[in-house]
């Protein structure tokens, strides 16, 4: 049976990896909608090549040019706040939620839809929002189907036994591209060498909370919405090969993992499946030919964004929000050279204390905007006149 899909983010990383699954099973998807931010180019194509029916992108300015490049081809089209949402709308059985940053946690929110399925890669939905989100998730009837390559392993695995039987959910990083460096080496780390991944293809700020780790903290804090595991039920290991991406020990003493090669095609075939796995003409996972898997602790003197990503899950309320709106303030004005690497901890560090107490978590998309703006003020006049 063909199902219709929504992708929102659909020019970004995850957005062109969907479309790339779709092609492969054109027979079981109609695409009723693609979303991306404001690369009218970009998205018609993506529009034309799917086969779209609605095609929406967030700067309201690119209306006309959006409008244009699709013209004769009966794809209806449309920009600004209004037209994502009108796309989110529309009629379709799964969204690819892919929009990263806060700019995806208003439309993925407003996917939720009884029945639907939402293949979740906007992180912020969990971090910032995620005790509402997931409440309202259960509540319409939403299957929530994780498309980080982590929690798709950890959802893999989980399958095994019971939430009351897990010691421990362990997600995996690759180390980033400062993993073997000396804290004075990464102190003087420049926006280029941050972004430059090892294994991942990403986008830019992604690649930097790669660099710093807060992108595992961050997960950790998704993990605990996805699979209602506490903190201390969390954590993360360095595993540079990017093999394992996670597994579960059980209380028992057993361990169960998940196991795929560095493609995100992977888990995005595995979110958008129904009754059967899609088949991907990717290349098999040879172990024998690999040889050799190595796993580390990390390092959280070297990395302290994942201590303070920790710091917030167990503190909880609107630690999150606040915690994820500084980092990206943060990451900004270090991508911009206004500041050194190690100052993306300090100021999230310094808008975490002094937001301490900030309220409980968010009940609504509006007050997790709320608490993210105030927090990215403050982020905002911690960025020194000079750089640090």
């Amino acid at each position: 049976m063909t199902r219709s899909l929504t992708i929102l983010g659909a020019t970004g990383s995850i957005g062109r990896s969907t479309a790339d699954v779709v092609l492969a099973h054109r027979d079981e998807f109609r695409v009723e909608a693609v979303v991306g931010g404001r690369n009218a180019l970009a998205l018609a194509e993506t529009a034309k090549r799917l086969g779209a029916r609605f095609a929406a992108l967030s700067d309201e300015s690119t209306a006309d040019a959006l409008k244009e490049a699709l013209a004769g081809t009966g794809i209806e089209s449309g920009a600004g706040r209004s037209a994502v949402l009108e796309a989110v709308d529309r009629p379709s059985d799964i969204v690819m939620a892919a929009i990263s940053g806060t700019a995806g946690l208003e439309p993925t929110y407003a996917s939720l839809k009884p029945g639907r399925r939402i293949a979740l890669a906007n992180k912020e939905s969990l971090v910032c929002a995620g005790a509402a989100f997931m409440a309202d998730a259960r509540r319409l009837g939403v299957s929530v189907m994780p498309v980080d390559s982590e929690h798709n392993a950890l959802e893999h695995a989980l399958a095994a036994g019971r939430n009351r039987d897990v010691g421990k959910a362990v997600i995996t990083a690759s180390g980033g591209p400062f993993r073997t460096w000396t804290r004075e080496q990464i102190a003087k780390a420049d926006a280029k060498q941050a972004s430059a991944h090892p294994v991942w293809s990403m986008g830019s700020k992604i690649n930097i909370d790669s660099a710093t780790l807060m992108n595992k903290g961050l997960e950790l804090i998704e993990a605990h919405h996805l699979f209602d595991l506490e903190a201390e039920r969390l954590d993360v290991l360095v595993h540079p090969e990017a093999i394992v991406h996670g597994l579960v020990q059980w209380t028992d003493g057993a361990v169960t993992a998940g196991l795929a090669l560095p493609d995100m095609k992977v888990p995005i075939a595995n979110a958008l499946q129904n009754s059967a796995r899609l088949f991907m003409d990717l290349p098999r996972l040879d172990l024998a030919a690999i040889g050799r898997l190595t796993f580390e602790k990390a390092d959280e003197a070297r990395f302290p964004c994942l201590a303070l990503a920790k710091a917030a899950l167990q503190a909880g309320g609107a630690m999150p929000t606040i915690l994820n709106a500084a980092n990206e303030i943060a990451v900004e004005v270090y991508m911009a050279d206004q500041i050194g690497f190690y100052a993306i901890s300090e100021i999230v560090e310094s808008v975490c204390s002094t937001m301490v107490g900030s309220g409980n978590a968010p009940a609504t998309v509006a007050e997790a905007l709320a608490i993210d703006g105030e927090a990215r003020a403050m982020a905002r006049r911690l960025v020194p006149a000079k750089r640090i």
